[in-house]
């Protein structure tokens, strides 16, 4: 009879390893994150107004050089609309919840 070891095989406790990316590196996407934001943020407070009567709770997406947007109820939706529009992927928007706030979730 096959006798099966005792000792469970070692795992690597990180699945990814640590990153590569220097401080600097780290601060500077940070603040171009942050940036973005702060042109996508007045676009949704200058929309949010006209839309959060018919459309509240959807998502809305904001690509803030063409201040071009999308909705739809669903996130998933909203990606797939995102995508038919955008298939090379050459884009970049914010997603927004149509509330009091804009948030997508819990904070």
């Amino acid at each position: 009879m096959t006798q099966l070891s005792q000792t469970s095989p070692k795992h690597p406790r990180r699945i990814v390893s640590e990153s590569s990316l220097s401080p600097e590196e780290i601060a500077q996407r940070s603040a171009a994150r942050e940036e973005f934001a702060a042109r996508c943020r007045p676009i949704f407070e200058r929309l949010r107004p006209e839309l959060i009567e018919d459309h509240y709770n959807w998502f809305i997406a904001i690509d803030p050089d063409s201040e071009h947007y999308f909705l739809d109820p669903n996130l998933e939706g909203l990606i797939e609309k995102i995508r038919q529009k955008y298939p090379d992927g050459v884009t970049q928007s914010t997603i927004y919840r149509l509330n009091e706030t804009g948030t997508c979730g819990r904070i």
